[in-house]
């Protein structure tokens, strides 16, 4: 496992997402997102199991007008922030793909494949 920081902890609050781009090798960057609810962080690959490409279309932006789900910009799908699960769209039961996340004393960091 290769590990990527995030951020601070001061970085992310509650009912807040936030996008990453980590690495920058020759296999190229992964693109990932955090959102904190009830103070634990959930973060996945911004990805979308329907049609491949990434969730938002502004810069932070992967939740709900209410903050309560992970929504597509493209589509409108919607998804559990805890699981990923997508409850409602078109990749009704797709899930996106979890990214473990350590708790360190300088911050959040993404542990990805290598």
């Amino acid at each position: 496992m290769q590990k990527y920081f995030l951020c601070r902890y001061d970085e992310l609050t509650e009912g807040q997402s936030k996008g990453f781009s980590l690495g920058d090798t020759a296999a190229g960057t992964d693109n990932v997102f955090a959102v904190m609810k009830d103070g634990e962080v959930y973060a996945y690959r911004n990805t979308c199991p329907h049609r491949g490409i990434n969730l938002d279309w502004q810069e932070n932006q992967f939740l709900d007008p209410d903050g309560a789900l992970i929504q597509c910009a493209s589509h409108g799908a919607l998804f559990l922030i805890e699981t990923g699960e997508c409850i409602a769209g078109p990749c009704t039961g797709d899930a996106l793909t979890p990214v473990p996340v350590e708790y360190a004393q300088d911050g959040l960091y993404a542990l990805l494949p290598q």
